[in-house]
């Protein structure tokens, strides 16, 4: 429960702290007095957006702090999870900077306000009159019946298979766009691979075929150097081999009486094989080099096909060619396993559907098993609250698809009178009606939710006289079990508060102020006679409201 609350210039608060019971707290005022105000700044210590504007004093920071006790909420897990220190009286605290900036602390500990607003979610319910108008919406009425039904952890399971689902979902569609444009580039990819792939290129051909086009357009040049060589070197009786012959076979004779003849003669021998291995290689060219007019022009369109490819994708070499070869090769593949990918995507996705519908079944199940009881309940407190002819029906729809809380829709049905037709409860219910619905809505949050504190901001909009009384009486009794902090202009509500507190605006050196505190029982009865009849109450009024309070 919320145990005290300090505010420090937060729009006309200049600075106060004021101490709450843990059962039903009533706040009065005047219309205009600030208790906007101090909901904006409870609001703010669990987590609601804030800026500069909230300062009154615009060159100071302001500062929201609550303590609240939370033993036996089951909150252990909370803090443990976030990391913080727990503690049974925790302290939650918030601060917005001159430039705007906002500061979260729980226990002195830094936290995003992310973290902050999740544990305020799980100490205090505030009802402003903004939720009564939430009860018009579909979503909202769902919220309920799954609060009752107890599925939370089913929803946060089938939240996750949901989120699973819509990025597969995602992953397909984008897959299916980018096959759509590769399947456009698909004929492109598959002509470019094939003229390259069909040309049968391979590395270093191109080097080999530029010498052997080099060695065919000269070969009469060949054939005539070195035919002139061969002649020279073997071809007749005076050709340099005969000479060479003759003399070694002269020199080979003084080998034996002239020891110097057999150096000469080894290197003279050497020249001579040196030689006669040339003449064998000039004449084996020779003979090779044929004058071939057919095989040049195989050559020169076997080339010109290279140098067209090569001048077509702008490189320069085979290697480059055959890259982009593998290039082409590899996109034709892609697309092609894009067919594969799809299947997988579909299949995933239709296992996903399984366990969406299992779950949502599930989740469909515990909804409809608890709506007898929230009709029933909610009938019980609207004939205590003066709507006996009150009929309360709680209409399921399926959806087309799947959505975030799974398949089901749900309509508050609703209607106050006899043999009326039951219509949306926005389209029927009147502005008191609504407000005891709401009471209604919120016993039945508190029944299903452990909560320490629930604020109503003027749920008694639209009522009075005796309906007022009975609606006290229900407000009274929720506070026997959870902390209940009531906003109201009813002294009949007033009056049952166990404490009583008077939200109030003065001035003081030229400036407005607002502030709070505790009334006394005597100033009690003086603010409910006041409510009862103005400023200026009678006596009659002060003893009403003296009798209110008994």
């Amino acid at each position: 429960m919320l145990k005290s609350l300090s505010i420090k210039n937060y729009a006309l608060i200049d600075s106060l702290t004021i101490d709450f019971g843990s059962d039903l707290n009533i706040l009065t005022g005047e219309t205009g007095a600030g208790k906007s105000i101090l909901l904006g700044a409870i609001g703010l210590i669990v987590g609601q957006r804030a800026d500069s504007s909230v300062l009154r004093v615009k060159s100071e920071k302001c500062a929201a702090e609550g303590i609240f006790e939370i033993r036996n909420y089951g909150l252990q897990n909370f803090f443990d999870e976030n990391e913080l220190d727990y503690e049974e009286v925790t302290i939650l605290r918030r601060e917005i900077t001159p430039q705007g900036k906002s500061r979260a602390f729980i226990n002195d500990t830094p936290v995003n306000v992310k973290i902050l607003h999740d544990l305020g979610l799980k100490l205090i319910d505030i009802h402003s009159q903004h939720q009564s108008l939430e009860l018009n919406e579909k979503n909202y009425q769902l919220q309920l019946v799954d609060l009752v039904a107890g599925n939370s952890e089913l929803l946060k399971t089938y939240g996750s298979a949901y989120k699973k689902y819509l990025s597969i979902q995602e992953n397909l569609n984008k897959t299916l766009i980018l096959i759509d444009q590769s399947k456009k580039d698909f004929d492109y990819f598959e002509f470019q691979f094939s003229q390259l792939s069909d040309a049968r290129l391979l590395e270093g051909e191109q080097e080999k075929l530029e010498a052997l086009l080099g060695k065919l357009t000269h070969a009469e040049d060949i054939k005539t150097v070195f035919g002139q060589a061969v002649q020279s070197v073997s071809g007749d009786e005076r050709s340099v081999l005969s000479v060479l012959k003759e003399n070694l076979n002269n020199i080979g004779k003084l080998k034996l009486v002239l020891p110097e003849a057999e150096q000469i003669f080894t290197r003279l021998e050497s020249v001579y094989i040196e030689l006669k291995d040339i003449a064998a290689e000039s004449a084996a060219i020779e003979d090779r080099a044929e004058n071939d007019p057919e095989r040049i022009e195989q050559v020169n369109q076997r080339l010109d096909l290279i140098y067209s490819l090569q001048q077509k994708h702008r490189v320069t070499s085979i290697a480059e060619l055959l890259t982009i070869q593998s290039d082409f090769e590899a996109k034709i593949q892609l697309v092609s396993s894009y067919d594969h990918e799809i299947e997988q995507l579909r299949n995933a996705i239709a296992t996903q559907k399984v366990l969406l519908n299992e779950l949502s079944g599930q989740i469909g199940k515990q909804r409809k098993s608890v709506a007898p009881a929230i009709e029933t309940k909610v009938i019980d407190v609207l004939r205590n609250v003066g709507i006996p002819n009150a009929s309360l029906q709680l209409k399921f729809g399926r959806l087309a698809d799947f959505s975030s809380t799974g398949l089901d829709e749900v309509s508050f049905m609703f209607s106050a009178n006899k043999n009326q037709e039951l219509q949306e409860i926005g389209k029927i219910a009147s502005g008191g009606e609504m407000s005891r619905l709401m009471l209604a809505i919120k016993t039945l949050i508190t029944d299903a939710r452990s909560l320490p504190t629930i604020i109503f901001d003027e749920i008694d909009s639209g009522i009075s006289g005796e309906i007022a009384v009975k609606m006290g009486v229900i407000l009274e009794q929720m506070s026997k079990t959870i902390q209940v902090l009531n906003i109201t202009h009813l002294p009949q509500i007033a009056a049952k508060g166990k404490h009583h507190y008077k939200v109030f605006k003065f001035d003081e050196n030229e400036h407005t102020f607002t502030s709070i505190r505790k009334l006394t029982e005597q100033e009690r009865v003086e603010e409910i006679a006041e409510m009862l009849s103005g400023e200026n109450y009678s006596s009659t009024a002060k003893e009403t409201a003296k009798e209110l309070l008994r």
